[in-house]
């Protein structure tokens, strides 16, 4: 794949629709590609120190090349980036630069940056133009796409926040080269959630073919995209997460009760991560439900263990609260519905569907279960 020929995914959502365009060399493409869908327009772009070490000089390049002449605004790296007080400084760089409504904010980071980055566009002159540029795996495939922005409450994860659709989102898959490993895994969970939902073939191919996605290449930018297509697939059916949307959370209960848990502390656990042990724990409950057979639970664990990511609680470093504390972290969470509990099981590979009205008695009794602390008791 040469930067002259990336592959385009759209997002179709009517006069709203968008294009997703994924190869290499694509910042440096940045200014020409946003220019032609945005002519004369204005740019602040927002990114984090270490993203900025590495590629801001690249972007900038890019978007001056294109006409535009960015104001930069760097936040922290890290999930503790995604808080009201950041939320702040960002707006206040958009507005001390004078954009206008018309102008763009641009998110070059990644998920952190990207939800922060979008949600001040959304809330900025009530709303202005947003453009993705993902830098991680997981932005890439998942967090960059769709239009879900938000920042963290201590009450829980990705509380605060409004839709608001991209413009256009560049994953340029060059970048990704430098990316550390462990944050590499951490997309993948979100790349392999895709086959476990309602793509069982892909799943398969990423049993067969996960060391080239990892070794780079084409099978790299072949996931990537499959991953967009089914990811826009959704989103074009159910913008607002109202229905299929909310089957996007595979793992992401048990997964944002755990980072809420560990106060999002990203030395012991990072957001793909998090999903990677949910998408476990949701298998392993659906077998205990009766829903699914074991041996799925064990083909994903093997699986994700295979790539190196964590598949228990007690692979999380550290003193975990106590099951009933954890209990408290999904209530809290954003999927309950008038005090029910909405999981999103499985019936075997590929076959996930929501579930409404989980007991909380039935979660409780798997927490416990599951928990590190059971293990050392046994």
């Amino acid at each position: 794949m040469s930067a002259d020929q990336p592959v385009t995914v759209e997002v179709g959502l009517g006069d709203r629709a968008y294009d997703i365009l994924i190869g290499s060399g694509l910042l440096s493409r940045a200014g020409e590609e946003i220019s032609r869908r945005l002519p004369g327009t204005r740019a602040a772009v927002v990114t984090d120190e270490n993203v900025a070490a590495a590629h801001l000089d690249t972007l900038k390049a890019g978007l001056e090349k294109g006409g535009i002449q960015p104001t930069v605004i760097t936040m922290p790296p890290g999930e503790k980036t995604k808080s009201f007080a950041h939320l702040e400084e960002v707006v206040d760089g958009i507005l001390a630069a004078r954009l206008e409504r018309g102008d763009v904010v641009i998110a070059l980071g990644g998920g952190v940056i990207g939800d922060l980055t979008g949600f001040a566009a959304g809330i900025v002159r009530r709303g202005m133009n947003f453009v993705q540029v993902p830098t991680s795996l997981l932005a890439q495939v998942d967090s960059s796409v769709g239009g879900k922005t938000g920042i963290n409450s201590p009450r829980g994860k990705n509380l605060v926040g409004v839709f608001l659709q991209p413009k256009l989102v560049l994953a340029d898959t060059e970048v990704l080269d430098t990316l550390p490993i462990r944050e590499f895994r951490a997309g993948y969970a979100e790349l392999a959630k895709y086959g476990l939902i309602d793509r069982p073939e892909l799943f398969a191919w990423l049993e067969a073919n996960w060391q080239k996605v990892f070794a780079g290449g084409p099978e790299r930018a072949q996931a990537i995209a499959e991953a967009c297509r089914a990811k826009a697939d959704v989103v074009a059916r159910d913008e607002f997460e109202t229905g299929d949307r909310a089957l996007l959370n595979l793992g992401h209960t048990f997964g944002h009760a755990l980072e809420a848990a560990t106060q999002y502390d990203g030395a012991r656990l990072v957001h793909g991560e998090g999903v990677a042990i949910g998408m476990a724990l949701a298998h392993r409950f659906s077998s205990r439900l009766n829903l699914a057979s074991p041996d799925d639970a064990a083909r994903v664990e093997t699986h994700l263990r295979a790539v190196g990511l964590p598949c228990r609680m007690a692979d999380i470093p550290g003193e975990l609260p106590d099951a009933e504390a954890l209990l408290g972290f999904i209530t809290q969470d954003k999927k309950v519905s008038r005090g029910a509990l909405t999981f999103i099981l499985t019936r075997g590979i590929g076959q996930a569907f929501i579930a409404k009205d989980v007991p909380a008695s039935e979660v409780l009794s798997f927490l416990r279960e599951n928990h590190p602390a059971s293990r050392k008791a046994g």
